[in-house]
């Protein structure tokens, strides 16, 4: 099953041009690939939180310069995967990518002409979104295959997973959750403000955006720049009015937005264990696994490919 959350993000965010001061360069050099300005300035924006989208162009462009080595790190990292996996033969076929796009479609309940109407708002013709499509969707066969598919979880490393971590695993019931979180403002006139902004994303993931992307754009503290992952945390530890809000809705479900003394919260409950439901337990710890593992393999391919490639940055 391809994942369509590469394809939502291209999708809901802007191609925006470069600024015509600001001419293109090649920027760095990947073996036989070059990448450009334009290329990482549109990446920057793509990722960027609402305050920085809010900012004058000459602002955002001062903040986006001192990140720009990251930025370009993130984009070497997926020409060097995307040409990996074309040596060794992986390719996407036309109908791959045509089923990607009626999945797209069905998902958002778009037409043809929506779609290209949308796509033509943002500047990108169809023939660039199908090769954007097509780049993303090689990657992840490539990340399936190299890594994802050999994948291993045994019953022993959940075993002993649980027998090192049990006193915060089976003390009272635990929450995984992912939070939208935003500051209490210091006038409470505002906070009606701050309650309509909510309520607008809520709406947007009840249409089917993703709760992780737009808690990176809107969240107010750390836990935003990983979509929101506050991870599995004990009920003990939590605020009356987090249990309060938890336990009116099921799991895969989000909140209503709700006030603490620290901000306005949103939540997503993506499971929720008991010491007494040991299965429950045991399908949370080897998603945890499976994920630690995923990121170590991912370095791990990341350096090999590094230290086999030609990288020349020009920043």
């Amino acid at each position: 099953m391809i994942c369509l959350i590469f394809f939502f993000l291209i999708l809901t965010y802007p191609f925006y041009a470069c600024p015509a001061v600001m001419l293109d360069r090649v920027i760095a050099v990947v073996n036989d690939d070059v990448i450009t300005w334009s290329e990482l300035y549109k990446m920057m924006e793509n990722e960027a939180s609402e305050q920085l989208k809010s900012m004058s162009e000459e602002d955002r462009l001062k903040i986006f310069r001192s990140n720009e080595p990251v930025f370009l790190e993130k984009l070497i990292d997926f020409r060097l995967q995307l040409q990996e996996a074309k040596r060794i033969g992986m390719s996407v076929s036309r109908e791959e990518l045509k089923e990607a796009i009626e999945n797209i479609k069905s998902k958002y309940s778009m037409t043809d002409k929506m779609l290209e109407e949308n796509l033509k708002k943002e500047g990108i013709s169809m023939d660039e979104y199908k090769k954007i499509l097509s780049e993303q969707i090689l990657v992840n066969q490539f990340l399936n295959r190299k890594i994802r598919s050999k994948i291993v979880v045994t019953d022993e490393e959940i075993k002993k997973y649980i027998d090192e971590n049990k006193e915060t695993l089976t003390q009272n019931e635990t929450y995984k959750i992912k939070q939208i979180f935003f500051k209490k403002p210091a006038d409470d006139s505002e906070r009606k403000t701050i309650e309509e902004k909510a309520m607008q994303i809520i709406e947007r993931i009840k249409n089917g955006e993703d709760f992780s992307k737009l808690a990176k754009e809107y969240s107010e503290d750390a836990s935003g720049q990983q979509g929101g992952e506050l991870g599995v945390v004990n009920k003990d530890i939590l605020a009356k009015e987090f249990i309060d809000a938890i336990s009116k809705i099921k799991i895969g479900e989000i909140t209503k937005p709700f006030w603490t003394e620290k901000g306005l919260h949103i939540i997503k409950l993506d499971a929720k264990l008991s010491p007494a439901n040991p299965d429950e337990m045991k399908e949370l710890v080897s998603k945890q696994l499976n994920e630690q593992k995923f990121l170590e393999k991912y370095r791990s391919l990341i350096k090999d490919l590094r230290e086999k490639a030609r990288i020349e940055v020009r920043l």
